[in-house]
């Protein structure tokens, strides 16, 4: 027994031909109690603590625990305060979600504009500023217009959108130059927003238990934010990253231009456009109807009458499914091939809606189940699927991401997946629009949930955009789209801060500072 922990411990250690570990959390036939915190030293050895850190705080605390803390306080927010109706709350959120999706303009400032010598650094100063700011309007100010209301919202979701993009952008940054991390880094912001946001829905809820609904809800819940905020300007001042003083600010134009050139130049390429066109499609397909629900849920005559603290508690523990979906990928897909486990996980995405059907129409309670328990059971099983779905198309996207505009280029894709999300938000509210679901009336909701789960199982007939390799195989990567790009006579130099322990195990390619000359 001895023996085998110490033969797991030596693999979770131990490089593969390259230099780069092997695995993540667990590796070996065996289970290691210490796997957790040698994956940990792993990947801040290979990388830094600052960037382990940096993804625990913007994706574990100001995402996953703000974003949960956010999400319900928002929910009641428009429901009990601003009064709106179900397709009007969908049609505001997807005016606060704008920030990402201009994400592209976010990562092309981080790669071709240092502040004071620095590419990443700042703006995850800027991003705690912004955040800071606008929580504390928000949390001081009981009655705001609804206006002022979504411009303080927009504000404070672009300062997570831009701490998220920088964030990406260092993610990868490294998982070109270690490509066997890709996985692992995913992985680890996966966990860390999973975590995050489990502990901020609980939360939510003992909250509005201890102190009131209305005011741990809404203005408590928004002055709370701010923490979470300043901990991304934290990570601003501590980040490891090469200083590079001598920078010429005359150039900022020409370097715009020859980023943007790199960009069209690649998303030209089939190998790229392909799994982009099936990530839009993949998530407008699948029409977000959640506040028809929500509303649903909450409503005293039609529905079960959740009450806030309820709420919060269903989401907590739902959100136990996507932290599940994460270590599931994790410790047994991660290696699995892209098209396969797009596959199964699409189709059991639009399965898995037809358990808000059975919930609508109240056959939970023909079946035994409470409304509490079956809308756990819901909740969890939406988080889950929806985790494994996610995932891969994070890898893939990391690995598309050519060196020297990592953060341009995947804040690209990553807005990408934001405009699909929010077509299906939009859309959504119009299908509640047009059935009539209101604030008080859910006689079509029902028909609204069945139309959204036919449309899930739509974009499988798309699958054959994405490539059918994995993470590890010899499919296509970073190094073909460096190949591509020289072809088209554009050539990409990165930032020359990099040491040149990281030059020397990247792929074998030149890398200069950021952008050159294109043509």
């Amino acid at each position: 027994m001895v023996e085998e922990g110490n033969k797991i411990q030596e693999e979770v250690v131990e490089g593969d031909e390259n230099g780069s570990p092997k695995r993540g959390i667990l590796v070996g036939r065996g289970c290691n109690i210490r796997a957790p915190i040698d994956w940990f030293r792993m990947l801040s050895k290979e990388t830094h603590w600052s960037l382990v850190g940096g993804i625990v705080a913007i994706y574990g605390i100001n995402q996953g625990f703000g974003g949960a803390l956010a999400r319900v306080g928002t929910e009641y927010y428009m429901k009990d305060v601003q009064k709106v109706q179900p397709s009007e709350a969908q049609a505001y959120t997807g005016i606060t979600n704008i920030p990402w999706i201009i994400k592209p303009i976010w990562g092309l400032l981080t790669d071709v504009v240092p502040v004071f010598g620095y590419r990443r650094r700042p703006y995850f100063v800027l991003a705690g500023i912004l955040g800071i700011l606008s929580m504390f309007f928000l949390s001081f100010h009981e009655k705001l217009h609804i206006v002022l209301a979504l411009v303080c919202l927009t504000v404070g979701s672009g300062g997570v959108a831009i701490a998220d993009v920088t964030v990406d952008a260092c993610v990868a940054q490294q998982s070109g130059i270690h490509p066997s991390l890709a996985p692992d880094l995913q992985s680890l912001c996966a966990l860390s927003s999973s975590i995050g946001a489990l502990i901020g829905f609980s939360l939510s809820g003992v909250f509005v238990h201890l102190i009131g609904p209305k005011v741990a809800l809404f203005f408590g819940v928004y002055g709370l934010l701010s923490v979470p905020f300043a901990l991304v300007l934290l990570v601003g001042l501590v980040l490891k990253e090469p200083h590079s003083p001598s920078f010429a600010y005359r150039q900022i134009n020409e370097k715009f231009f020859d980023a943007a050139t790199a960009m069209w130049t690649t998303l030209k390429c089939p190998e790229v456009w392909r799994p982009c066109l099936y990530m839009y499609l993949s998530f407008a397909l699948s029409l977000n109807i959640y506040e028809g629900l929500f509303y649903w849920e909450t409503d005293s005559k039609a529905g079960p009458s959740f009450s806030q603290e309820t709420i919060g508690f269903i989401l907590s523990i739902g959100s136990v499914g996507s932290l599940l979906g994460a270590i599931l990928y994790q410790y047994g897909l991660k290696t699995h091939p892209f098209r396969a486990l797009l596959f199964w996980a699409q189709l059991f995405f639009g399965l898995s809606g037809m358990l808000d059907l059975v919930f609508i129409l109240r056959l939970n309670l023909k079946l035994g189940l409470s409304d509490y328990l079956f809308a756990v059971i819901d909740e969890s099983m939406f988080q889950l699927v929806g985790r494994l779905k996610w995932m891969p198309l994070l890898v893939l996207s990391s690995q598309l991401c050519p060196p020297g505009i990592e953060g341009t280029f995947f804040a690209l894709l990553m807005s990408i997946d934001n405009f699909g999300l929010m077509s299906s938000t939009w859309l959504g509210g119009l299908l509640l629009h047009v059935l009539n679901v209101t604030r008080t009336r859910f006689d079509n909701l029902w028909l609204a949930i069945l139309i959204r789960n036919v449309l899930r199982i739509a974009p499988l007939a798309f699958l054959f955009l994405v490539p059918k390799s994995g993470p590890e195989s010899s499919g296509f990567s970073r190094v073909e789209v460096l190949s591509i790009l020289e072809e088209s006579e554009s050539r990409i130099e990165v930032s020359s801060g990099l040491e040149d322990s990281e030059l020397s195990k990247s792929e074998e390619v030149e890398l200069t500072p950021l952008v050159s000359s294109v043509g």
